[in-house]
């Protein structure tokens, strides 16, 4: 155990936990004196009910009940108590988990009131779709790293995972982190007196207000037909700037001149590459940003009307150009140009459809309920993660659900038919293709693509199972420990393409990725600010684009933008080509244009 003893001193360390989760102060001192002494004591005051239905117990049905043995008033400073963990894990091992340790799958089995005498991988695939009624989540805000930082998840033991739902609770269920020990329980109290042989009930939707939204995150539990129209309403301005720091336009009638070409441009960056790989004369380095001519920053800049005060000074970001950086916008984006080339969001060829679970969850779900029948995988991501991390590949609805309790997520169309690469050593596998993107101007729109591409590939064939597996669904091996990462030069891996797909030429299939990259500029464009990337003479951006390519109903080959990077990893593009900052510098602040580049 940890080092609190004193109430004092437990309050110094918890005080704000306990006041952000609503626990009462009357229970306070009861639930300090049970942390030190290990009392699990709900035993005296509640019972477990296995439920008999006298019939098939439907799938959202509880299989256990929690009942009152004696009354409970919750005036009462005792009424407090200690729940623990039986299954902490994070989702990318939890498959692993089940299928290693028979004990844990058998008491899952259990808790969820499924038959355990079946093949371990049959039970261990129902238990893992059958969990998310019972999953909670908590994350470490203050951990080191964004790895450490990402949402864990836990099933509580048989007492707290027999609590059933209502929408009118008499008791309430808190995730709470012991911060000496480091050890997380969870803790019970009741909001209402409770009778003797009365059941325990929380409300899993706690502090949702919106019906729509309600009524998705309770699926798991209160199963809801939803009708509601596939294509969700367009927000408004507000939408836009809600969550994200306030940005300034820049003073275009300070900027309405060129800027004077100079003989040496000074650049200020804290990105080791640019650093190593920046060798053109014509740039040298400054430790000091008022002293640069050209800030190519890795934090994101908000002040462009500041900036309009030293008219010469370059940065390498545009105003409001997270239309296409942050993923639920980018979907806004997307979705506005496909009506204008008269395209549904479902209709769209080039972008998946793609639903923001926080404010079109309900559109999401009544479209995953009306393709029941069909394939219906579907991708969960973050708004703003990389790397591809917090990624969850699923057909279940109750595991989508309870995603967005871990930070607002895009629920996207998995690319479940897409073309694959015959890798020799290891079969025919996933691949994603990354385009630089260079963005000159806004006004008029100047942009241009790298004409080397980025190839990068899954390491295990691919199938639609095994969504657990991260070398089997995902491309992106160079952040993972002890994965192959298979390299190769974009010249190489055309003339395999040809070899492999001798009746699509490369030319054609690049062709129709440039002009979907063109349509997702123009529409990225075409808004004021905040809906559109804002007009910025000191502004130059380097962006990465995603895609896929996937086989259409016609056996055509259709490009599908995933998405698109603010200030992506260049260190593969430095080490294949070693002038590919010189190259870049020099198109954006020189005007010196290559046979590297191609216009869009």
């Amino acid at each position: 155990m940890g080092r609190t003893f004193g109430l004092d001193a437990f309050l110094n360390l918890h005080r704000d936990q306990l006041t952000s989760s609503g626990i009462p102060e009357i229970y306070w001192s009861t639930l300090n004196e049970k942390i030190q002494t290990q009392l699990f004591n709900a035993g005296e005051t509640f019972q477990l009910l296995q439920i008999d239905y006298e019939r098939e117990r439907l799938p959202h049905e509880p299989a256990w009940g929690l009942q009152a043995i004696t009354d409970i008033d919750k005036s009462d400073p005792k009424h407090i108590y200690l729940i623990d963990h039986a299954w902490t894990f994070r989702v990318s091992h939890a498959k692993n988990q089940l299928l290693q340790f028979d004990s844990l799958r058998s008491r899952l089995c259990n808790i969820l009131g499924l038959n355990d005498n079946l093949p371990k991988e049959e039970v261990a695939e129902r238990v893992f779709t059958d969990i998310w009624k019972l999953c909670n989540t908590y994350s470490i805000g203050n951990a080191e790293n964004i790895e450490e930082r990402l949402p864990v998840w836990y099933v509580m033991d048989e007492i707290g995972s027999a609590v059933m739902h209502s929408d009118t609770p008499n008791c309430r269920v808190v995730p709470f982190v012991h911060v000496d020990a480091q050890i997380t329980y969870s803790l019970l109290f009741p909001i209402a007196d409770v009778s003797e042989e009365e059941f325990i009930f929380a409300d899993f939707a706690e502090g949702v207000q919106d019906l729509v939204q309600k009524r998705a995150a309770l699926l798991p539990w209160v199963p809801h037909e939803f009708d509601m129209s596939f294509e969700p309403e367009m927000p408004g301005p507000d939408y836009y700037l809600s969550g994200h720091i306030k940005e300034s336009l820049p003073d275009l009638s300070q900027l309405n001149q060129s800027q004077n070409k100079r003989d040496k441009y000074k650049v200020f960056t804290e990105y080791s590459l640019i650093k190593e790989f920046l060798t053109d004369t014509r740039f040298e380095f400054v430790d000091e940003e008022d002293k640069a001519d050209i800030l190519w920053l890795t934090c994101h800049f908000k002040d462009f009307s500041k900036l309009s005060e030293a008219p010469q000074k370059f940065v390498n970001q545009f105003p409001f150009e997270y239309v296409i950086t942050v993923k639920d916008l980018l979907c806004l984006t997307c979705r506005k140009s496909a009506k204008t080339q008269n395209h549904s969001m479902e209709s769209s060829k080039w972008f998946p459809v793609t639903y923001n679970l926080r404010t079109e969850i309900g559109n999401f779900v009544s479209y995953f309920q009306h393709r029941k029948g069909q394939e219906n995988f579907w991708i969960i991501k973050p708004y703003n993660l990389a790397r591809s991390l917090d990624i969850h590949i699923t057909d279940n609805l109750n595991y989508i659900m309870r995603l967005p309790a871990t930070g607002p997520k895009i629920a996207q169309k998995y690319i479940s038919n897409p073309v694959l690469f015959n890798r020799p050593e290891c079969g025919s596998v996933k691949f994603d293709i990354r385009y630089v993107i260079l963005l000159k101007s806004v006004k008029p729109l100047k942009a241009y693509v790298y004409s080397e591409f980025f190839v990068r590939f899954a390491n295990k064939p691919f199938e639609l199972k095994d969504f657990h597996d991260f070398e089997k669904h995902f491309t992106v091996m160079n952040y993972e420990q002890n994965v192959e990462l298979k390299h190769m030069l974009c010249s190489e891996f055309r003339i395999f393409w040809e070899q492999q797909y001798p009746n699509f030429a490369w030319e054609g299939i690049q062709k129709s990725i440039l002009g979907v990259l063109r349509t997702v500029l123009e529409g990225a464009v075409k808004e004021e600010p905040p809906c559109g990337i804002a007009h910025s003479p000191q502004s130059r951006a380097l962006y990465a684009a995603d895609l896929m390519l996937e086989w259409g109903e016609s056996r055509e080959i259709q490009p599908k933008l995933l998405e698109i990077n603010w200030t992506p990893d260049c260190k593969r593009a430095c080490q294949y080509y070693p002038n590919f900052y010189n190259d870049i510098f020099k198109l954006l602040f020189l005007d010196e244009s290559s046979n590297v580049f191609i216009k869009l």
